[in-house]
C-alpha cells in the first residue's frame, strides 16, 4: 500500500511544479520532499518525474500516481463533507428487536425509508440473548431489549412497557374466562408461548394450570405476523405481547381478555454507551419511542 504522506507530499508537488514552494506549503524542508519522492519512486520501482534543470515533467508513471493523489483528495473531502453534514436521511442504521416489537416498529420505519432514498435501516427480529451480544459487537446500533441489561458498554434508557396478552377471538374475549375454557379451545402456539404460558397463566389460574407441557396445544406457528391468525379465524387461544396483537392485520377480529392479574414487560432502549449518536440514529431512536408509544 502506498504510503499516504509520500502521496500527499508528491500531489502537491505536482500542483506547484517547485520543490521549494511544495516544502513551504507543507511545512518541510526541501531535502524532505526529495526523501519523499525517492521514496514513492522505490515503492513503485519506477521514475515518477524527468528533471530538466530547476523544472520537471511527469513520467506515465508519475501521471498516473498523481491522478490517484487527486483522486484521495476528492475523496477524503467528500468523507469531510459527509461527517460534517450528519444527515438523519443518508446513510445505514441497524436494529435488533423482538419479532413483535419488529411488526409494530417496522411500518413506521418504512415511512421513513420512504421520504429518504439514500438511507438504508437494517431491522432484524431476533432473541434478547442475540440482540445483547449483537450491540456489544457493534452489529446492532440500536437496540430494544425486555429487561434492562445492567452493561458497563452499554446505555439504556426505560421506554414503556407492553402488556402480555391473553388473546381470544374478539367475540369470545368480553367475558371472564375459566382455564378448562382456554383448554377446551386449545392453545395456538409460538417460540415464546410456552414461556408466556408460565408467565401469565400460571399468575391467573393458580389451581388449575398444569404448567406449559401439559397444555393442551390445537397448533403451532413461527412465524411472528401468523400466531394470531387462527384466532382471529375462530380457533384456539395464544399469549401475545400487546405489540404482536396491534400489528395483526386483522386485529378487529381479535380480543384481549381482561384478566384479574394483569403482566407487562418493560421496554429498554439501549445503544453503545459515550458513542456520539448520529442524527440518523438518534431519528431513529425516537421512533422507536415513538413506537414504544402506542403501547400505553
Amino acid at each position: 500500500m502506498l504510503n499516504a504522506t509520500w502521496l500527499q507530499t508528491f500531489t502537491m508537488l505536482c500542483e506547484t511544479g517547485h520543490f521549494t514552494r511544495t516544502a513551504e506549503r507543507l511545512n518541510m524542508t526541501q531535502p524532505g520532499v526529495s526523501q519523499h519522492l525517492r521514496k514513492l519512486e522505490q515503492q513503485i520501482g519506477q521514475a515518477l518525474i524527468s528533471q530538466h534543470g530547476k523544472s520537471f515533467t511527469l513520467t506515465p508513471a508519475g501521471e498516473a500516481l498523481y491522478a490517484l493523489g487527486l483522486s484521495r483528495q476528492a475523496e477524503e473531502k467528500r468523507l469531510r463533507e459527509a461527517i460534517m453534514a450528519d444527515d438523519q436521511n443518508v446513510g445505514e442504521v441497524r436494529i435488533g428487536c423482538s419479532g413483535s416489537f419488529a411488526m409494530l416498529l417496522y411500518p413506521i420505519l418504512l415511512q421513513w425509508m420512504a421520504a429518504a432514498p439514500e438511507l438504508g435501516v437494517h431491522l432484524k427480529a431476533a432473541p434478547q440473548a442475540d440482540i445483547l451480544s449483537g450491540l456489544l459487537e457493534g452489529r446492532f446500533d440500536l437496540g430494544v431489549l425486555g429487561t434492562d441489561p445492567d452493561h458497563a458498554r452499554l446505555e439504556a434508557q426505560k421506554v414503556g412497557r407492553e402488556e402480555l396478552c391473553l388473546v381470544l377471538p374478539a367475540a369470545a374475549a368480553d367475558a371472564a374466562v375459566t382455564f378448562a375454557e382456554l383448554e377446551a379451545r386449545g392453545f395456538i402456539a409460538h417460540p415464546d408461548g410456552y414461556a408466556y404460558a408460565d408467565d401469565l397463566l400460571n399468575l391467573n389460574f393458580p389451581g388449575t394450570y398444569p404448567g406449559s407441557d401439559r397444555m393442551r396445544v390445537r397448533g403451532y406457528v413461527n412465524q411472528i405476523g401468523q400466531i394470531p391468525a387462527p384466532v382471529s379465524a375462530g380457533i384456539g387461544y395464544t399469549l401475545l405481547p400487546r405489540s404482536g396483537v396491534e400489528a395483526f392485520a386483522r386485529k378487529e377480529q381479535l380480543g384481549v381478555v381482561q384478566l384479574p392479574k394483569r403482566r407487562w414487560h418493560d421496554l429498554w432502549l439501549v445503544t453503545r454507551r459515550a458513542r456520539p449518536l448520529s442524527a440518523r440514529l438518534a431519528h431513529a431512536r425516537t421512533l422507536a419511542i415513538e413506537a414504544a408509544g402506542q403501547l400505553r
